[in-house]
């Protein structure tokens, strides 16, 4: 009796890198969109705060992978920290928050089971983390309301991502001279400068749309910025290759981590909400 033949079943195709990366972005681009230009502020508030908790959580994860309770408070006090920048108007109101969370900070560290000597570092990145993720980050709420409504979150996006795009194609073409061998082998100085000049473009773009942003304090605004994210991007890595991981997170499909997107954001969103606080004078 001859035996059954079995059937092969196609092979199940999956999506490439890219394919999957714009998959998990695409349906989420006209939801953001309509936050930063035409919602309310509450969705914004929801959705920043939903990021700086996401954030503080991978950036523990990362640094103290062994304490979920760790974890959690990173996510607590990054938040706590950024709802003070936000919506305290009163230095002593949020130097009283800051104080708090580092006394609190302090005591969950040394209540830790782990080793001893893991105490120092527990309470490091417990202190550093609010101000990494969520003080950045708040940064980003902030620069919403600077008139026009949203254009200045479209900014500092446009420099984060838009210096992102332009260094991986243009090191990917041109790409010769490695900026940071022992961070990352792949970066090199071509794509640093093409990432400039992408940033410089995306400004100048955009300034055409905002009245307080004259070209050439774009053009100023863009290089400091890029500079600012090129460094953030680099940063990130740093902390991933010290961490023994590859990303920072898997949250979001085909990008890793929240900080994995946000890595240059967080540095390029302060650099914007100072452009515009202290230079363009609207938003202290």
């Amino acid at each position: 009796m001859s035996e059954p033949i079995e059937e092969e079943l196609p092979e199940r195709k999956m999506l490439s890198g890219t394919a999957l990366r714009i998959a998990t972005v695409a349906p989420l681009i006209p939801l953001i969109l309509w936050m930063m230009f035409a919602g309310p502020r509450w969705p914004w508030h929801v959705f920043i705060f939903t990021a700086i908790a996401v954030g503080g959580y991978e950036m523990m994860a990362m640094m103290v992978p062994s304490s979920r309770g760790l974890r959690l408070w990173g996510s607590v006090s990054s938040v706590a920290f950024a709802a003070a920048l936000i919506f305290l108007s009163s230095f002593a109101h949020v130097y009283g928050v800051v104080l708090l969370l580092i006394f609190a900070t302090m005591v969950l560290g040394m209540l830790q089971d782990d080793p001893l000597h893991n105490a120092s570092v527990h309470i490091g990145w417990l202190l550093a983390t609010p101000i990494y993720v969520g003080g950045a980050l708040a940064t980003v709420d902030l620069v919403r309301d600077f008139p026009p409504t949203g254009a200045w979150v479209l900014l500092a996006m446009a420099l984060a991502w838009g210096s992102d795009t332009a260094a991986y194609f243009v090191g990917r073409k041109f790409g010769k001279t490695q900026l940071a061998p022992r961070i990352s082998p792949k970066k090199t100085l071509e794509g640093a400068a093409g990432g400039l000049a992408g940033s410089v473009v995306c400004a100048v773009i955009i300034s055409f749309f905002v009245p307080e942003l004259p070209v050439v304090d774009a053009i100023a605004l863009a290089v400091i910025a890029g500079v600012a994210g090129q460094g953030g991007d680099l940063f990130e890595s740093v902390l991933k290759r010290s961490s023994g991981v590859k990303d920072s997170g898997s949250i979001l499909p085909g990008h890793g981590g929240l900080l994995d997107r946000a890595d240059a954001l967080v540095f390029t969103a302060p650099v914007t909400w100072a452009y515009g606080t202290f230079i363009a004078g609207f938003g202290g």
